[in-house]
């Protein structure tokens, strides 16, 4: 697919196109429009490891992503083996991949950035609580998401995540601190059923983002998000808490706990939110942290990885477990 970073491959007009490769796409980006490739990949909870479920999870991004931003995401474009190389432009034969296209939004206004250049107003975070309380308020729910919320089949996700992160112990996380956050988690179950019951009696789990962070958040007018899980429902579907708490708990790595107060302060009162949700906020924190703090981990096992990229990830990685503790000492149960 190098063929594609050729600006002839490319049916938008641009002088140059860049290539960035993530852990399961592979992103070209022109001038006006970016186009990201799946990769052929198949790691259980996520399965692109066919043409055609490439093209379908391809149509689920476009039509997902609508939802929080409805002129960014254009549709799926196919792309041609031709004599010429691969390109979207050139049409010979039957497709051989596809890829979703996307207007290429302002980097500047990216909610991570805006912050580190210390331009993030108050303003800002007011747009951000009312952009993310209207669209949780028209969410899709029903009862089929609504079993997502359970604690029995939320406790699938943190069961999943403590036996992917077991082998890591000693290298991203230490024995000690991986025996207390899995023996906090599994009491917090036993101790606060009726918290998630009552969320489902809310109304309150709906189809989320699912990978709401600071990066995926524009700060343009109106507010926009983008890049939402959509190859795996079980991650999107979810109490609103989680949802709202992923982009806490990054804002609190980043060294934004102020703002991320103000913002759930502001969520809060335009999502409706009643007092006593605090702890099983924390508990999604804490969730949210540990994910973080898994996937950056898997790095360190990537032998096709520099070993100075796997270092730092390591250190990452642990700074994440940490974080989740420090959640973890916020709350009693």
């Amino acid at each position: 697919m190098e063929d594609i970073k050729n600006p002839w491959a490319l049916p938008d007009p641009t002088d140059s196109v860049d290539v960035v490769q993530t852990h399961i796409s592979t992103v070209f980006i022109g001038r006006d429009f970016v186009y990201k490739i799946k990769k052929p990949l198949n790691f259980g909870f996520l399965d692109f490891s066919t043409l055609e479920k490439r093209r379908y999870y391809c149509e689920r991004e476009v039509e997902l992503n609508r939802r929080f931003s409805s002129d960014l995401y254009m549709g799926v474009v196919p792309i041609f083996l031709s004599s010429r190389g691969y390109a979207m432009t050139l049409q010979e034969g039957e497709p051989v991949e596809y890829a979703v296209r996307m207007r290429r939004i302002n980097e500047e206004l990216l909610m991570d950035r805006v912050f580190e250049k210390g331009l993030l107003t108050d303003k800002n975070i007011r747009d951000v609580a009312k952009f993310l309380a209207g669209f949780h308020a028209g969410a899709e729910g029903g009862a089929i998401i609504a079993d997502f919320g359970t604690a029995k089949k939320f406790k699938i996700n943190t069961d999943e995540n403590f036996e992917q992160v077991r082998p890591f112990i000693g290298k991203t996380i230490s024995g000690e601190l991986f025996r207390t956050l899995h023996e906090w988690t599994e009491d917090f179950y036993l101790s606060n059923g009726s918290l998630f019951e009552r969320r489902i009696a809310e109304g309150r789990v709906r189809d989320c983002h699912g990978d709401l962070h600071m990066q995926h958040i524009c700060l343009s007018e109106p507010v926009q998000a983008f890049d939402c899980i959509e190859f795996n429902d079980r991650f999107r579907y979810c109490d609103t808490l989680a949802d709202i708490a992923f982009l806490l708990m990054d804002m609190e790595y980043r060294g934004a706990g102020a703002q991320a107060t103000a913002l759930w302060n502001y969520y809060r009162k335009d999502a409706k939110e009643e007092e006593g949700v605090e702890s099983l906020l924390i508990f999604y924190k804490v969730y949210r942290a540990f994910v973080r703090g898994k996937v950056i981990g898997f790095i360190v096992n990537d032998n096709g990885i520099a070993p100075d990229i796997r270092d730092k990830a390591a250190r990452t990685a642990a700074r994440y477990f940490d974080l989740a503790y420090s959640f973890v000492r916020e709350v009693s149960i």
